[in-house]
């Protein structure tokens, strides 16, 4: 089996509705993505004979997933007022609308189906929200 992982970055704020504790504020994370891909074939003809996959394929894709999170304030669909996000909108504030509690379990689930959406062949995903903390997600 060959495996193949790469990473992308991004820095955000999200809140966690409904939660008792400190979380339930608004806070920012420095998030790091790390994404596995496997295979049991190489390519065998053309310009990418001898890979699983072009290096710079995959690294693209996880890049363009990070930076649609990057500087951004997360939240999950239902949880702000609506005059709220006019608010936050009107003041030129980048926001991100999530199905799903904007948690780094749930970060990793969603950025592994959809770069499975994208076709690549995604073992496991791993999200970490501080140095010590992360999530995984996968096979």
């Amino acid at each position: 089996m060959y495996y193949l992982k790469t990473s992308a970055c991004f820095d955000s704020a999200h809140f966690l509705h409904g939660y008792n504790g400190k979380c339930a504020n608004i806070h920012g994370h420095h998030w790091v993505v790390e994404v596995q891909i496997s295979g049991e074939k190489l390519q065998n003809s053309g310009e990418k004979r001898g890979m699983l996959l072009d290096f710079g394929d995959f690294k693209k894709a996880v890049k363009e997933l990070a930076e649609g999170f990057d500087h951004a304030f997360i939240y999950e669909k239902n949880t702000l007022k609506p005059a709220t996000i006019t608010a936050l909108k009107e003041e030129g504030f980048s926001l991100v609308e999530t199905d799903f509690r904007p948690t780094a379990e749930n970060f990793a689930a969603h950025i592994y189906a959809d770069l499975c959406q994208r076709g690549l062949p995604v073992s496991c995903v791993t999200v970490y929200e501080s140095p010590e903390n992360c999530a995984v997600y996968g096979e």
